[in-house]
């Protein structure tokens, strides 16, 4: 596990060895899920959107205080009503490590998310 310190990257995915980061998924539509991440990165000064592309599910964010970070989410609605959400997060560091910030970064979304919408469970 010390990994996750010694990089400037983490990622989400379905069957990741680090149980925080294995993909999150959510009893609700992929439009629902866009909205909600939508939502919350515009009402969050800490966050800009940088882009939306609602037909991939898709949207780029970057952190605008503290440390950068590049945010990638992906939604995917794997069946009516369960929808998948991952996230991609580079930190912008003058090494080549970021002292598990990204991880965290996740880590804090992933809460956040499970507050405004249904969590299913880590494994679908």
């Amino acid at each position: 596990m010390v990994l996750k310190y010694l990089n400037n990257h983490a990622e989400t995915s379905e069957n990741h060895r680090d149980d925080t980061l294995q993909t999150k998924y959510y009893k609700t539509s992929k439009d629902k899920a866009l909205l909600a991440l939508e939502n919350y990165f515009k009402n969050n000064t800490d966050f800009e959107i940088t882009s939306i592309s609602n037909e991939r599910g898709e949207m780029s964010v970057i952190t605008k205080r503290g440390k950068k970070a590049f945010i990638v989410i992906t939604v995917i609605m794997v069946r009516p009503f369960q929808t998948a959400i991952d996230f991609s997060v580079t930190a912008e560091s003058a090494f080549p490590f970021d002292f598990g910030f990204s991880t965290k970064l996740i880590q804090k979304l992933y809460n956040q998310m499970s507050k405004e919408l249904p969590l299913i469970s880590n494994n679908h």
